[in-house]
């Protein structure tokens, strides 16, 4: 009985960093600002053949909807209600994506926003996706209902209301972040009311959450919150199961708040991640690949099993957040698919894909002043996703998780799950390789010369498909062919000049 319970403990106490992912799947994609009905569509025809495992999926709580700039992707950051209505769709089509995506095995998380609500600076009004009546001046929110009682006025101890430095634990937490409107989180009633929110949404069907803005919020509130939620639907999971978690944490070293006070209550988001692995592969600073043999914990990340990562996300692809310039996009087609290419082979870490949109840059000084641009959209409303003959996405979509590239590491990843990190090997430079136990080996030139090179892939003998120039086709290869030989040895040869300077193969690419 005593091991019992010490199992069930156990379970209990990891539940919150597990996936929930269907078996054999690894990744996550985040469909940045699509709507409903797409993703609903995309799981089904896409995500769930070439083995995703879940959805990120953009806020969807009422928010106000901002006209000055005209509709911006943080429109959706500044909700006004826990209605399911925004430019994404309604709630009917929200459960009809959940249902959907669920059914063949792709899971939903919420990127839920908690710890504010709208800014101060908005107008008073109706104007919201669903609506409803709010005024941010009086801190008013009837739809809701929240008042004035409900906000962190009186602890913030800045002369602005606003968080005026980060070397302050308490203002980071206790203050408005850009002049949103800070939630006690301290008090049982915010607490239920949020609570009651996130089991809607998880009675749907939904796996998880990404906590936006978390290092703005106590970890005990966001304890006190999470220890109200359901178990998952059982419908879909396992008795039991509770709700996968991730925190939106910024930490880059230096600052008053560190990640690590929030690994009691889920996953972290690792920010250091991205913004050094751009650093590497762009070779600034005297980086090198060849120093990405202990790659992880060995670079001062956090601990692999709370960390989730990603090569870019929404705020830093558009220069904000973490990472400056140092942070590979889709801007940088060739350079990004390598970065994905490593994230997607390494072991480190529960991995996250972007799906972007592309947006009309304007330079001015260095910065882009079209960062606030919103989905494709005409009159305000979201563009259809729509799929070219080549299956890469139309309407100014742009879809790196359809990159034959991206999707095919995402398999890759699936095929070495599990194994350990193995044969290693380096030019001292910038060209690298390593494998997976005896199911995966990759293969990165980033010199400016030639890689040849004999390497052992650990692999047994036989013919491989490399799954970044080309798919495997019944018996043959659309790509580059791989003969390991018996031994596990196999010889390839990279040009500095190639579109894409990697090679992959794994089991499952054998012929």
């Amino acid at each position: 009985m005593k091991f019992f319970l010490l199992l069930s403990a156990i379970g209990f106490c990891w539940a919150q960093y597990d996936p929930h992912v269907k078996s054999g799947r690894t990744s996550i994609v985040h469909l940045f600002e699509w709507r409903w009905v797409d993703i609903a569509l995309e799981c089904e025809r896409y995500l769930a053949p070439k083995g995703f495992g879940g959805v990120q999926v953009s806020p969807p709580s009422e928010n106000a909807v901002i006209t000055d700039p005209s509709r911006p992707w943080w429109e959706r950051y500044q909700p006004v209600s826990y209605k399911l209505c925004t430019r994404s769709g309604n709630e009917n089509e929200f459960k009809d994506m959940v249902t959907r995506c669920n059914n063949v095995g792709v899971r939903i998380y919420v990127d839920a926003v908690i710890n504010h609500m709208t800014g101060s600076g908005v107008s008073a009004g109706t104007g919201s996706t669903c609506g409803s009546y709010f005024n941010p001046g009086s801190e008013d929110f009837p739809a809701v209902p929240y008042s004035g009682w409900d906000f962190n006025d009186g602890k913030c101890k800045t002369g602005s209301g606003d968080i005026e430095s980060y070397n302050d634990a308490y203002q980071v937490r206790d203050c408005r972040l850009v002049s949103l409107l800070d939630l006690a989180l301290e008090k049982d009633y915010v607490r239920s009311t949020i609570a009651n929110y996130l089991n809607h949404l998880i009675d749907i069907g939904v796996a998880g959450f990404r906590i936006d803005a978390s290092k703005h919020m106590w970890p005990g509130d966001i304890k006190a919150v999470l220890d109200k939620l359901h178990n998952l639907n059982t419908k879909w999971f396992p008795s039991g199961s509770k709700p996968f978690i991730y925190q939106e944490v910024i930490d880059l070293g230096g600052e008053a708040i560190t990640s690590s006070e929030y690994f009691g209550n889920g996953r972290v988001t690792e920010f250091k991640y991205g913004a050094k692995l751009g650093t590497v592969i762009r070779k600034w600073s005297g980086e090198k690949m060849a120093y990405l043999k202990n790659w992880g914990e060995g670079w001062g990340f956090m601990p692999s099993n709370r960390a989730l990562v990603f090569v870019d996300n929404h705020d830093n692809q558009r220069g904000h957040g973490a990472g400056g310039a140092s942070i590979l996009t889709f801007w940088d087609a060739r350079l990004y698919k390598m970065g994905v290419g490593f994230m997607l082979a390494h072991p480190y870490g529960f991995t996250r894909v972007m799906s972007s949109y592309r947006w009309t840059r304007h330079f001015v000084n260095g910065k882009d002043v079209n960062d606030w641009m919103g989905p494709p959209n005409k009159n305000g409303v979201i563009k259809e996703v729509t799929i070219n003959p080549d299956t890469t996405c139309g309407n100014d979509w742009v879809c790196e998780h359809r990159w034959r590239q991206i999707r095919n590491m995402v398999m890759f990843r699936n095929v070495v799950d599990g194994q350990p990190f193995t044969n290693w090997w380096d030019n001292g430079s910038n060209q690298v390789a390593f494998g997976r136990g005896n199911k995966g080996f990759i293969v990165f030139n980033n010199d400016d010369s030639t890689l040849s090179a004999t390497l052992q892939t650990g692999l047994p003998a036989g013919t491989y498909c490399d799954v970044i120039s080309g798919d495997k086709s019944g018996n043959s290869c659309t790509g580059i062919q791989i003969s390991v030989s018996s031994d596990g040895k196999a010889h390839f040869s990279i040009s500095n000049s190639a579109e894409d300077p990697f090679i992959a193969i794994h089991a499952d690419s054998k012929l």
